[in-house]
């Protein structure tokens, strides 16, 4: 390291800081890929994940342009020198990997590549993903490779971390899925309580309109009224269940005009009135804006389903270099020490999961007959 000891260990410390930070498996590949070239200094850098069909589930490169990944194609397959580090789990370090006798299938448009680097990430006998460098930034003798072996351990202790973050990720994502299907089935529950109740109303008061229509066609005409009334609920409650289904816009949108959107849907779908106001907030990362929207979700569903309120009110905004969510109700309020007790949480500890999952914190304050505020605060990116 050609930096000295004291700079390459606060490179190090850095790579591995960065790739700590990020939750999305997509975003700690990059990150570990990024931070791979810029430690050992290559021109360019590649991180592949197998699939089980003889290729690449996912291939992350640093140091390519848009243009050139575009005219390079479709995701190579494992084959070649890229197969080697995943079946053969050992680390490669080539002087000229084009006369490799493994080298071929590149495309026309693949950057020239000379020197070489590569090895296998590894979770316990598994190897999750192959790490490869090509092009040292340094003079170097003809025949020769610019990488070293201090540049191989160096990549081996930065392969170890990338697959403790890497298995992180993982888990996080399957994590969120698992929590995604909860939240399916919960919605699924509401739909039944909530719209099927409507629609059961809607069918008998359709069915006394047409009793009526003969022998009393004003009180008929009422039933017909209140028909088109519970119709309007109805599509109410669809409406607001369909917009929790759709996290989509939140990647689209961001986190303000989503929420602003759903509350929107919301104060419609309820007769308490609920208001939003988010002002001067900057783009958080995506894990985070996910889990400040769930957070709300929640809050909103328990201030609007069980607790009475008139009115609830739901706000962000920048807190440092973070940002805070606060849901305000205005209904009965409880005790949380007894919610605790009792083992009724009120979806507290899922909040409170997701709030710690991405660095943050959550706080609760309520008292019986004095409604409830919910706050989750979060660091930002």
């Amino acid at each position: 390291m050609s930096q000295g000891p004291r700079s390459g260990l606060a490179a190090v410390s850095s790579a591995l800081l960065a790739m700590s930070r990020h939750l999305e498996v997509r975003d700690v590949l990059k990150t570990i890929v990024a931070s791979a070239r810029e430690l050992l200094d290559a021109q360019y850098a590649a991180l592949g994940v197998p699939d089980d069909h003889g290729g690449f589930a996912q291939f992350v490169v640093d140091g390519v342009s848009e243009e050139q990944w575009r005219a390079i194609g479709p995701l190579p397959r494992q084959h070649g020198i890229l197969a080697a580090m995943l079946h053969e789990a050992k680390a490669e370090r080539l002087a000229d990997v084009r006369k490799d006798p493994r080298f071929g299938g590149w495309p026309d448009a693949h950057p020239d590549l000379a020197d070489f680097l590569g090895l296998p990430i590894r979770d316990g006998e598994e190897v999750i993903g192959a790490l490869f460098l090509a092009n040292k930034r340094c003079p170097k003798p003809e025949g020769s490779c610019g990488f070293t072996r201090d540049d191989e351990e160096l990549l081996a202790i930065l392969a170890q971390h990338a697959a403790i973050a890497l298995t992180n990720a993982r888990l996080y994502e399957r994590s969120r899925e698992l929590t995604i299907a909860e939240e399916r089935s919960r919605l699924a529950h509401e739909l039944h309580d909530a719209v099927s109740q409507k629609l059961f109303s809607l069918r008998l008061t359709a069915q006394a309109a047409a009793a009526l229509i003969d022998r009393d066609p004003a009180r008929a005409k009422g039933e017909l009224h209140q028909v088109a009334s519970l119709a309007a609920e109805a599509a109410d409650e669809l409406r607001a269940a369909v917009v929790e289904l759709r996290p989509a816009a939140l990647e689209e949108d961001g986190l303000v005009a989503t929420l602003r959107t759903q509350i929107q849907v919301l104060d419609r779908a309820h007769t308490a009135r609920v208001t939003f106001t988010g002002t001067g907030l900057r783009a958080l990362p995506a894990s985070q804006e996910e889990a400040m929207l769930r957070v709300a979700q929640e809050a909103l569903h328990n201030a609007l389903r069980h607790s009475g309120a008139a009115h609830v009110d739901v706000s962000v905004g920048r807190r440092g270099c973070g940002a805070v969510l606060r849901v305000t109700d205005d209904g009965s309020g409880f005790d949380p020490t007894a919610i605790r007790r009792a083992g009724r949480h009120l979806g507290l500890v899922s909040m409170r999961d997701r709030a710690s999952g991405v660095g943050g914190s959550l706080t609760v304050e309520s008292a019986p007959g004095k409604g409830t505020t919910i706050e989750m605060e979060v660091p930002g990116g």
